[in-house]
């Protein structure tokens, strides 16, 4: 993980998406320019992992990341998020877990503005439009949190990939595919005769009626 210089505009595109949900006063703006930080993750690096103190979020001005856990030496891939959104390892809200079993992979390059919980909470007290803004992003977030566990329940594997492909919630073409069909909960054997049987439907050619009486 690579921590930029600062300057006083390196937060204006995690103020932009907050703007999206209410008014952000220059006092707050001031504590997340004094507090946040810029960090760039290589392509496949760790953003967070168990060994690390999980004492951040992180909003992800561009790259992938994935969300996954480990169940001995496989990977459950758990979410993936395509940019301009905060993300975090899970961490219980009572504070005492400072580690979290979830894993934080970069699939690109990712550029990250980090967010202490030290923050987050201090803003929480001082300031009632982070207390609206938390609010609503916590609302989405359980909100995606339950698209993905519906998903996750779907029992046919090929009604699971058609779910997500009509969603659009996710650019398939982006992901590996190894970390697509961990995602969908299926071999990647499975998911590459699904992905071949769909792109065989895309492409056959329906023939053309003959006009009548010929």
């Amino acid at each position: 993980m690579m921590l930029h210089p600062k300057n006083s505009s390196f937060v204006q595109p995690l103020i932009q998406f907050f703007e999206q949900y209410y008014p952000v006063s220059e006092p707050l703006i001031a504590d997340y320019e004094k507090h946040c930080s810029l960090v760039t993750v290589r392509k496949n690096k760790h953003i967070v992992s168990p060994i690390d103190s999980n004492a951040a979020l992180y909003f992800v001005k561009s790259g992938i990341v994935r969300g996954f856990v480990k169940d001995g030496t496989k990977d459950i891939t758990t979410w993936f998020s395509f940019g301009n959104n905060i993300v975090g390892a899970i961490r219980h809200p009572d504070h005492k877990a400072y580690h979290s079993v979830e894993y934080l992979q970069a699939l690109e390059e990712c550029e990250l503005i980090r967010i202490p919980y030290t923050l987050i909470d201090a803003t929480y007290a001082k300031y009632e439009e982070a207390n609206v803004i938390g609010r609503k992003l916590l609302a989405l977030h359980y909100y995606a949190a339950s698209e993905r566990s519906i998903l996750a329940r779907i029992p046919n594997a090929l009604r699971r990939y058609r779910t997500l492909e009509e969603s659009k919630k996710i650019d398939m073409s982006r992901i590996p595919q190894r970390y697509l069909a961990s995602y969908l909960g299926m071999r990647l054997e499975t998911l590459s005769r699904i992905r071949s049987k769909e792109l065989h439907k895309e492409t056959q050619v329906v023939p053309t009626p003959l006009a009548e009486g010929i």
